[in-house]
Protein backbone atom coordinates (compact mmCIF):
# COMPACT_ATOMS: atom_id res chain seq x y z
CA UNK A 1 0.00 0.00 0.00
CA UNK A 2 1.17 3.47 -0.56
CA UNK A 3 0.56 6.65 0.32
CA UNK A 4 -1.45 7.57 -2.90
CA UNK A 5 -3.88 4.91 -1.76
CA UNK A 6 -7.39 5.64 -0.73
CA UNK A 7 -8.55 4.50 2.59
CA UNK A 8 -10.05 1.56 2.77
CA UNK A 9 -13.61 1.06 4.30
CA UNK A 10 -13.81 0.62 7.94
CA UNK A 11 -12.94 -3.21 9.23
CA UNK A 12 -15.92 -4.65 10.86
CA UNK A 13 -16.44 -8.02 12.39
CA UNK A 14 -18.28 -11.01 10.29
CA UNK A 15 -21.32 -10.28 12.10
CA UNK A 16 -21.34 -6.68 11.06
CA UNK A 17 -20.36 -5.64 14.62
CA UNK A 18 -18.12 -2.63 14.64
CA UNK A 19 -14.04 -3.21 14.91
CA UNK A 20 -11.96 -0.98 16.49
CA UNK A 21 -7.87 -0.28 18.13
CA UNK A 22 -7.65 1.56 21.08
CA UNK A 23 -3.96 2.63 22.31
CA UNK A 24 -3.56 3.33 25.65
CA UNK A 25 -0.81 5.13 26.80
CA UNK A 26 -0.05 4.66 30.61
CA UNK A 27 2.23 7.31 31.64
CA UNK A 28 4.12 7.03 34.87
CA UNK A 29 7.40 8.35 36.75
CA UNK A 30 8.19 6.95 40.53
CA UNK A 31 9.37 9.92 42.20
CA UNK A 32 12.87 10.39 41.51
CA UNK A 33 13.01 14.48 41.37
CA UNK A 34 15.12 15.48 43.57
CA UNK A 35 16.01 11.97 44.42
CA UNK A 36 19.52 11.46 43.27
CA UNK A 37 21.09 12.15 39.83
CA UNK A 38 22.96 9.57 38.17
CA UNK A 39 22.89 6.76 38.15
CA UNK A 40 19.55 6.95 39.54
CA UNK A 41 17.64 9.31 40.41
CA UNK A 42 16.04 12.46 38.36
CA UNK A 43 18.15 11.86 35.38
CA UNK A 44 15.25 8.88 34.60
CA UNK A 45 12.69 11.91 34.21
CA UNK A 46 15.21 13.94 32.19
CA UNK A 47 15.43 11.21 29.84
CA UNK A 48 11.91 10.33 29.42
CA UNK A 49 11.00 14.48 29.02
CA UNK A 50 13.23 14.38 26.19
CA UNK A 51 12.86 11.13 24.62
CA UNK A 52 9.79 10.49 25.03
CA UNK A 53 7.45 13.19 26.16
CA UNK A 54 8.04 15.91 23.85
CA UNK A 55 8.44 14.03 21.12
CA UNK A 56 4.94 12.31 22.01
CA UNK A 57 3.55 15.53 22.37
CA UNK A 58 3.88 16.45 18.85
CA UNK A 59 1.57 13.62 17.79
CA UNK A 60 -1.05 14.28 20.54
CA UNK A 61 -1.10 17.76 19.62
CA UNK A 62 -2.16 16.84 16.06
CA UNK A 63 -5.57 15.39 17.12
CA UNK A 64 -4.05 11.71 17.49
CA UNK A 65 -7.17 9.67 18.59
CA UNK A 66 -4.90 8.07 21.63
CA UNK A 67 -6.22 7.57 25.06
CA UNK A 68 -3.31 8.97 27.58
CA UNK A 69 -3.22 8.20 31.39
CA UNK A 70 -0.60 10.29 33.35
CA UNK A 71 0.27 9.38 36.94
CA UNK A 72 -0.24 11.95 39.36
CA UNK A 73 3.30 11.31 40.84
CA UNK A 74 4.71 12.08 37.19
CA UNK A 75 2.43 15.23 37.55
CA UNK A 76 4.13 16.07 41.15
CA UNK A 77 6.85 16.30 39.18
CA UNK A 78 6.46 18.13 36.43
CA UNK A 79 5.34 20.96 38.56
CA UNK A 80 8.34 20.71 40.76
CA UNK A 81 10.03 24.41 41.60
CA UNK A 82 13.17 24.03 39.63
CA UNK A 83 12.55 21.83 37.37
CA UNK A 84 12.71 23.58 34.45
CA UNK A 85 16.08 24.96 35.15
CA UNK A 86 17.56 21.74 35.84
CA UNK A 87 16.12 19.93 32.82
CA UNK A 88 17.62 22.84 30.85
CA UNK A 89 20.79 21.83 32.63
CA UNK A 90 20.79 18.22 31.82
CA UNK A 91 20.60 18.94 28.33
CA UNK A 92 23.46 21.57 27.76
CA UNK A 93 25.79 20.85 30.30
CA UNK A 94 25.51 17.27 30.26
CA UNK A 95 24.51 15.61 27.62
CA UNK A 96 25.97 17.81 24.61
CA UNK A 97 29.23 17.35 26.67
CA UNK A 98 29.07 13.37 27.15
CA UNK A 99 28.35 13.28 23.68
CA UNK A 100 30.91 15.24 22.57
CA UNK A 101 33.52 12.77 24.75
CA UNK A 102 32.24 9.27 23.50
CA UNK A 103 32.37 11.20 19.82
CA UNK A 104 35.71 12.28 20.16
CA UNK A 105 36.81 8.84 21.56
CA UNK A 106 34.89 6.66 19.18
CA UNK A 107 37.31 8.75 16.45
CA UNK A 108 40.14 8.02 18.45
CA UNK A 109 39.61 4.59 18.14
CA UNK A 110 38.94 4.83 14.83
CA UNK A 111 35.45 4.22 14.55
CA UNK A 112 34.15 6.66 13.06
CA UNK A 113 30.41 5.35 12.02
CA UNK A 114 29.95 5.25 15.93
CA UNK A 115 31.39 8.91 16.13
CA UNK A 116 29.11 9.88 13.28
CA UNK A 117 26.07 8.17 15.11
CA UNK A 118 26.95 9.93 18.64
CA UNK A 119 26.63 13.08 16.72
CA UNK A 120 23.65 12.68 15.04
CA UNK A 121 21.78 11.39 18.28
CA UNK A 122 23.13 14.59 20.36
CA UNK A 123 20.87 16.34 18.06
CA UNK A 124 17.94 14.45 19.92
CA UNK A 125 19.09 16.47 22.90
CA UNK A 126 19.05 19.73 20.95
CA UNK A 127 16.02 19.20 19.47
CA UNK A 128 14.54 18.32 23.32
CA UNK A 129 16.09 21.71 24.01
CA UNK A 130 14.24 23.80 21.55
CA UNK A 131 10.83 21.82 21.78
CA UNK A 132 10.88 22.44 25.44
CA UNK A 133 11.38 26.37 24.97
CA UNK A 134 8.79 25.98 21.94
CA UNK A 135 6.41 25.38 25.00
CA UNK A 136 7.67 27.47 27.57
CA UNK A 137 8.79 24.29 29.58
CA UNK A 138 5.06 23.55 30.16
CA UNK A 139 5.44 19.92 29.67
CA UNK A 140 2.91 19.53 32.41
CA UNK A 141 0.16 21.72 31.24
CA UNK A 142 0.29 20.04 27.59
CA UNK A 143 0.23 16.47 28.67
CA UNK A 144 -2.53 17.53 31.06
CA UNK A 145 -4.58 18.73 27.88
CA UNK A 146 -4.70 15.64 26.27
CA UNK A 147 -4.76 13.65 29.49
CA UNK A 148 -8.35 11.59 29.92
CA UNK A 149 -7.32 8.79 32.88
CA UNK A 150 -5.56 9.10 36.03
CA UNK A 151 -4.31 6.69 38.38
CA UNK A 152 -3.70 5.97 42.41
CA UNK A 153 -1.91 9.19 44.43
CA UNK A 154 1.91 7.22 44.00
CA UNK A 155 1.47 3.87 41.44
CA UNK A 156 0.67 1.98 44.88
CA UNK A 157 -0.13 -1.57 43.64
CA UNK A 158 -3.56 -1.40 45.01
CA UNK A 159 -4.41 -5.27 46.27
CA UNK A 160 -1.53 -5.02 48.23
CA UNK A 161 -2.90 -2.30 49.88
CA UNK A 162 -3.43 -3.28 54.14
CA UNK A 163 -6.78 -1.94 54.29
CA UNK A 164 -9.58 -0.50 52.23
CA UNK A 165 -8.57 3.02 53.88
CA UNK A 166 -5.36 2.43 52.49
CA UNK A 167 -6.68 1.69 49.13
CA UNK A 168 -9.27 4.70 48.92
CA UNK A 169 -6.43 7.55 50.16
CA UNK A 170 -4.36 6.59 47.11
CA UNK A 171 -7.40 6.67 44.90
CA UNK A 172 -8.42 9.38 45.93
CA UNK A 173 -6.13 11.47 46.21
CA UNK A 174 -4.60 10.42 42.61
CA UNK A 175 -8.46 11.71 41.44
CA UNK A 176 -8.18 15.12 42.98
CA UNK A 177 -4.92 15.63 41.63
CA UNK A 178 -5.82 15.04 38.13
CA UNK A 179 -8.88 17.17 38.61
CA UNK A 180 -6.75 19.90 39.85
CA UNK A 181 -4.37 19.63 37.03
CA UNK A 182 -6.57 18.20 33.82
CA UNK A 183 -10.20 20.05 34.89
CA UNK A 184 -12.91 17.45 33.89
CA UNK A 185 -12.51 13.56 34.39
CA UNK A 186 -14.58 11.10 33.05
CA UNK A 187 -13.78 8.40 35.54
CA UNK A 188 -11.33 6.58 33.51
CA UNK A 189 -8.54 5.40 35.83
CA UNK A 190 -5.55 3.02 35.62
CA UNK A 191 -4.84 0.81 37.83
CA UNK A 192 -1.24 0.26 38.44
CA UNK A 193 0.17 -2.33 37.33
CA UNK A 194 -2.91 -3.63 35.99
CA UNK A 195 -3.27 -4.77 39.57
CA UNK A 196 -6.96 -5.87 40.18
CA UNK A 197 -9.08 -7.88 43.32
CA UNK A 198 -12.57 -7.98 43.10
CA UNK A 199 -12.76 -5.94 46.73
CA UNK A 200 -11.59 -2.57 45.09
CA UNK A 201 -15.12 -2.87 43.09
CA UNK A 202 -16.92 -0.87 45.26
CA UNK A 203 -14.11 1.61 46.31
CA UNK A 204 -13.65 2.55 42.44
CA UNK A 205 -17.33 2.44 42.01
CA UNK A 206 -17.85 5.07 44.97
CA UNK A 207 -14.83 7.27 43.76
CA UNK A 208 -16.92 7.66 40.51
CA UNK A 209 -14.66 5.43 38.61
CA UNK A 210 -16.48 4.20 35.35
CA UNK A 211 -13.46 2.31 33.71
CA UNK A 212 -10.47 0.41 34.63
CA UNK A 213 -7.92 -2.03 32.60
CA UNK A 214 -7.22 -5.41 33.77
CA UNK A 215 -5.21 -8.42 32.46
CA UNK A 216 -7.62 -11.20 31.74
CA UNK A 217 -5.10 -12.95 29.54
CA UNK A 218 -4.87 -16.13 32.00
CA UNK A 219 -8.69 -16.43 32.36
CA UNK A 220 -9.94 -15.87 28.75
CA UNK A 221 -6.62 -17.49 26.94
CA UNK A 222 -4.28 -15.81 24.99
CA UNK A 223 -6.03 -14.62 21.76
CA UNK A 224 -9.61 -15.12 22.99
CA UNK A 225 -12.50 -12.67 21.79
CA UNK A 226 -13.58 -12.75 25.18
CA UNK A 227 -10.48 -10.27 25.16
CA UNK A 228 -12.73 -7.75 23.03
CA UNK A 229 -15.28 -7.07 25.49
CA UNK A 230 -15.79 -4.88 27.72
CA UNK A 231 -17.20 -6.27 31.31
CA UNK A 232 -18.81 -4.61 33.76
CA UNK A 233 -18.49 -5.75 37.25
CA UNK A 234 -21.31 -6.11 40.17
CA UNK A 235 -20.28 -3.11 41.73
CA UNK A 236 -20.69 -0.83 38.37
CA UNK A 237 -16.98 0.34 37.07
CA UNK A 238 -16.37 -1.26 33.93
CA UNK A 239 -13.39 -3.89 33.29
CA UNK A 240 -11.50 -3.58 29.66
CA UNK A 241 -9.24 -6.16 29.32
CA UNK A 242 -6.20 -5.35 27.52
CA UNK A 243 -4.95 -7.51 24.60
CA UNK A 244 -2.05 -9.29 25.15
CA UNK A 245 -2.04 -10.73 21.62
CA UNK A 246 -1.55 -7.25 20.19
CA UNK A 247 0.48 -5.87 22.85
CA UNK A 248 3.00 -8.50 23.06
CA UNK A 249 3.55 -7.82 19.38
CA UNK A 250 5.50 -4.66 20.95
CA UNK A 251 5.80 -5.89 24.20
CA UNK A 252 7.45 -9.50 23.99
CA UNK A 253 11.35 -10.54 24.43
CA UNK A 254 10.87 -11.38 20.73
CA UNK A 255 8.74 -8.35 19.56
CA UNK A 256 9.45 -5.84 17.10
CA UNK A 257 11.69 -3.86 18.97
CA UNK A 258 14.52 -6.98 19.16
CA UNK A 259 14.66 -6.38 15.41
CA UNK A 260 18.60 -6.24 14.45
CA UNK A 261 18.16 -2.40 12.89
CA UNK A 262 16.80 -0.93 15.91
CA UNK A 263 18.74 0.91 18.35
CA UNK A 264 20.45 -1.66 21.16
CA UNK A 265 18.99 -0.13 24.33
CA UNK A 266 21.57 -2.38 26.66
CA UNK A 267 24.95 -1.84 24.69
CA UNK A 268 26.83 1.35 26.31
CA UNK A 269 29.20 3.58 25.82
CA UNK A 270 31.80 4.98 28.34
CA UNK A 271 28.91 7.47 28.83
CA UNK A 272 26.01 5.19 28.51
CA UNK A 273 25.29 6.12 25.08
CA UNK A 274 23.92 3.94 22.58
CA UNK A 275 25.44 4.02 18.89
CA UNK A 276 25.11 0.06 17.88
CA UNK A 277 22.33 -1.73 16.58
CA UNK A 278 20.76 -4.74 17.61
CA UNK A 279 22.57 -6.97 14.99
CA UNK A 280 26.08 -5.53 16.70
CA UNK A 281 26.92 -3.22 13.67
CA UNK A 282 26.65 0.54 14.27
CA UNK A 283 22.99 2.20 14.12
CA UNK A 284 21.34 3.26 10.84
CA UNK A 285 18.97 6.21 11.84
CA UNK A 286 17.53 6.06 8.37
CA UNK A 287 17.34 2.18 8.45
CA UNK A 288 15.65 1.79 11.48
CA UNK A 289 12.94 4.27 10.74
CA UNK A 290 12.54 1.82 7.63
CA UNK A 291 11.49 -0.72 10.07
CA UNK A 292 9.50 0.96 12.01
CA UNK A 293 7.10 2.06 9.39
CA UNK A 294 6.96 -2.15 8.50
CA UNK A 295 6.59 -2.82 11.64
CA UNK A 296 3.40 -0.52 11.60
CA UNK A 297 2.07 -1.83 8.82
CA UNK A 298 2.65 -5.43 10.15
CA UNK A 299 0.76 -4.33 13.66
CA UNK A 300 -2.10 -3.13 11.86
CA UNK A 301 -2.77 -5.32 9.63
CA UNK A 302 -2.60 -8.19 12.61
CA UNK A 303 -4.70 -5.92 14.30
CA UNK A 304 -7.60 -6.22 11.79
CA UNK A 305 -7.41 -9.53 11.43
CA UNK A 306 -8.02 -10.00 15.22
CA UNK A 307 -10.92 -8.50 14.49
CA UNK A 308 -12.64 -9.65 11.36
CA UNK A 309 -14.13 -13.15 13.27
CA UNK A 310 -16.42 -11.25 15.14
CA UNK A 311 -15.71 -7.15 15.50
CA UNK A 312 -14.73 -5.72 19.23
CA UNK A 313 -12.49 -3.99 20.85
CA UNK A 314 -8.63 -4.50 21.13
CA UNK A 315 -6.77 -2.56 24.10
CA UNK A 316 -3.42 -2.00 23.63
CA UNK A 317 -1.92 -0.87 26.27
CA UNK A 318 1.67 -0.21 27.28
CA UNK A 319 3.90 2.43 29.38
CA UNK A 320 4.31 5.65 27.55
CA UNK A 321 8.31 5.46 28.34
CA UNK A 322 8.53 2.07 26.45
CA UNK A 323 8.12 4.33 23.49
CA UNK A 324 11.15 6.63 22.76
CA UNK A 325 13.42 5.75 25.85
CA UNK A 326 13.66 1.52 26.09
CA UNK A 327 12.12 1.44 22.33
CA UNK A 328 14.07 4.37 20.92
CA UNK A 329 12.37 4.28 17.34
CA UNK A 330 9.07 3.76 19.34
CA UNK A 331 7.51 6.77 19.03
CA UNK A 332 7.88 6.74 14.97
CA UNK A 333 6.51 3.54 14.92
CA UNK A 334 3.33 5.09 17.10
CA UNK A 335 3.15 7.87 14.55
CA UNK A 336 2.73 5.05 11.66
CA UNK A 337 0.25 2.82 13.25
CA UNK A 338 -1.65 5.97 13.08
CA UNK A 339 -1.26 6.68 9.43
CA UNK A 340 -1.52 3.17 8.85
CA UNK A 341 -4.62 2.54 10.63
CA UNK A 342 -6.26 5.17 8.34
CA UNK A 343 -4.89 3.61 5.23
CA UNK A 344 -6.11 0.05 6.23
CA UNK A 345 -8.90 0.72 7.40
CA UNK A 346 -8.90 0.50 11.04
CA UNK A 347 -10.73 2.76 13.33
CA UNK A 348 -8.63 3.97 16.24
CA UNK A 349 -9.97 5.30 18.96
CA UNK A 350 -9.65 6.96 22.27
CA UNK A 351 -11.14 4.43 24.60
CA UNK A 352 -13.79 6.46 26.39
CA UNK A 353 -15.45 7.23 22.52
CA UNK A 354 -14.91 2.96 22.18
CA UNK A 355 -16.48 2.01 25.06
CA UNK A 356 -19.74 3.74 24.65
CA UNK A 357 -20.54 1.63 20.90
CA UNK A 358 -19.24 -1.84 22.71
CA UNK A 359 -21.80 -4.18 25.38
CA UNK A 360 -20.44 -4.99 28.15
CA UNK A 361 -20.76 -8.55 29.16
CA UNK A 362 -22.38 -8.97 33.31
CA UNK A 363 -19.78 -10.89 35.41
CA UNK A 364 -21.07 -13.43 37.77
CA UNK A 365 -19.88 -12.41 41.16
CA UNK A 366 -16.72 -14.43 41.81
CA UNK A 367 -16.03 -14.79 38.12
CA UNK A 368 -12.53 -13.12 38.35
CA UNK A 369 -9.78 -13.64 41.04
CA UNK A 370 -6.66 -10.91 41.43
CA UNK A 371 -4.61 -10.62 38.59
CA UNK A 372 -2.08 -8.13 37.09
CA UNK A 373 0.28 -7.42 34.07
CA UNK A 374 3.36 -8.02 35.93
CA UNK A 375 5.61 -11.42 35.76
CA UNK A 376 2.79 -14.65 36.42
CA UNK A 377 -0.27 -11.94 36.18
CA UNK A 378 -0.34 -11.83 39.78
CA UNK A 379 1.41 -10.21 42.61
CA UNK A 380 4.46 -11.83 42.66
CA UNK A 381 6.39 -8.79 41.66
CA UNK A 382 5.41 -6.97 45.00
CA UNK A 383 4.76 -9.45 46.65
CA UNK A 384 8.07 -12.19 46.89
CA UNK A 385 10.83 -13.16 49.57
CA UNK A 386 13.12 -11.31 47.40
CA UNK A 387 10.99 -7.94 48.37
CA UNK A 388 9.13 -9.26 51.54
CA UNK A 389 10.70 -6.47 53.89
CA UNK A 390 9.45 -3.68 51.35
CA UNK A 391 6.12 -5.59 51.13
CA UNK A 392 5.69 -5.17 55.28
CA UNK A 393 7.25 -1.97 55.65
CA UNK A 394 4.65 -0.46 53.39
CA UNK A 395 2.02 -2.51 55.55
CA UNK A 396 3.61 -1.15 58.96
CA UNK A 397 3.56 2.52 57.07
CA UNK A 398 -0.41 1.87 56.47
CA UNK A 399 -1.30 0.88 59.94
CA UNK A 400 0.71 3.30 61.70
CA UNK A 401 -0.45 6.23 59.84
CA UNK A 402 -4.34 4.89 60.27
CA UNK A 403 -4.18 4.15 63.87
CA UNK A 404 -2.97 7.81 64.76
CA UNK A 405 -6.21 9.18 62.53
CA UNK A 406 -6.54 12.72 62.13
CA UNK A 407 -3.69 13.10 64.40
CA UNK A 408 -1.19 11.50 61.62
CA UNK A 409 -0.70 15.42 60.46
CA UNK A 410 -0.05 16.01 56.05
CA UNK A 411 3.30 15.38 56.50
CA UNK A 412 3.20 11.83 57.70
CA UNK A 413 0.29 10.79 55.11
CA UNK A 414 2.90 12.09 52.19
CA UNK A 415 5.47 9.87 53.35
CA UNK A 416 2.79 6.85 52.86
CA UNK A 417 2.03 7.44 49.74
CA UNK A 418 5.81 7.70 49.20
CA UNK A 419 6.72 4.40 50.70
CA UNK A 420 3.39 2.85 48.67
CA UNK A 421 4.99 3.14 45.56
CA UNK A 422 4.49 -0.30 43.52
CA UNK A 423 8.21 0.75 41.59
CA UNK A 424 10.41 0.20 44.83
CA UNK A 425 9.61 -3.52 44.46
CA UNK A 426 9.67 -3.94 40.73
CA UNK A 427 12.92 -2.48 40.97
CA UNK A 428 13.88 -4.94 43.18
CA UNK A 429 12.85 -7.70 41.68
CA UNK A 430 14.09 -6.88 38.03
CA UNK A 431 17.10 -6.10 40.18
CA UNK A 432 17.59 -2.60 37.50
CA UNK A 433 18.49 0.15 40.90
CA UNK A 434 21.09 -1.69 42.81
CA UNK A 435 19.89 -0.43 46.52
CA UNK A 436 18.14 2.87 45.35
CA UNK A 437 14.99 1.33 45.81
CA UNK A 438 15.76 0.09 49.45
CA UNK A 439 16.92 3.72 50.26
CA UNK A 440 13.77 5.29 49.05
CA UNK A 441 11.66 3.40 51.05
CA UNK A 442 13.51 3.30 54.10
CA UNK A 443 13.76 7.15 53.71
CA UNK A 444 10.29 7.87 53.38
CA UNK A 445 9.18 5.38 56.30
CA UNK A 446 11.61 7.09 58.81
CA UNK A 447 10.70 10.17 57.85
CA UNK A 448 7.16 8.63 58.52
CA UNK A 449 7.84 7.59 61.73
CA UNK A 450 9.47 10.48 63.41
CA UNK A 451 6.41 12.63 61.61
CA UNK A 452 3.64 10.28 63.92
CA UNK A 453 6.05 10.34 66.67
CA UNK A 454 6.17 14.49 67.24
CA UNK A 455 9.42 14.94 65.92
CA UNK A 456 10.77 17.72 63.44
CA UNK A 457 10.73 16.36 59.82
CA UNK A 458 11.64 18.99 57.30
CA UNK A 459 8.34 18.80 54.95
CA UNK A 460 11.19 19.88 51.69
CA UNK A 461 12.27 16.60 52.21
CA UNK A 462 9.21 15.10 50.69
CA UNK A 463 9.51 17.85 48.17
CA UNK A 464 6.39 17.79 46.04
CA UNK A 465 4.80 14.67 46.38
CA UNK A 466 1.88 13.86 47.30
CA UNK A 467 0.76 17.21 47.42
CA UNK A 468 -3.28 16.35 46.33
CA UNK A 469 -3.75 13.55 49.51
CA UNK A 470 -6.51 14.84 51.90
CA UNK A 471 -6.27 12.77 54.98
CA UNK A 472 -10.06 12.77 55.38
CA UNK A 473 -9.55 9.81 52.62
CA UNK A 474 -7.67 7.64 55.18
CA UNK A 475 -10.79 8.12 58.20
CA UNK A 476 -13.69 7.51 55.99
CA UNK A 477 -15.73 4.38 57.70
Amino acid sequence: MTGSDPPRPPVTGGDGRPGELAIVLHTHMPYVEGFGSWPFGEEWLWEAIAGCYLPLLEILDRGAQLTLSVTPVLCDQLEAPGLADRFRSFLVDVRRETHRIDAATMRAAGEPLLAAELERAAGDYEQALARFEEIDGDVLGRLAAHATWTSSATHAVLPMCATDAGARLQIAAGIAGHRARCGAWGGGFWLPECAYAPWLDPLLAAAGVRASCVDLTDHFGLGSPDQLRPLRSSAGPLLVPIDRASIELVWHDDGYPSDGGYRDHHHLTACHHRPWANDGGSYDHDRALGLARTHAADFVSRTIERLRPGGGLVVCAMDTEFLGHWWYEGIAWLEAVIDEAGRQGLRLAALDDALARHEAVDLAAGDLGVSSWGAGRDLSTWDCPAVAGLAFAARDAELRTLHRGREAGELAVRELLGVQASDWAFLMTRAMAGDYPLERVAGHAGNLRRALAGEAVDPAVVRNLGVHADIAALLEP
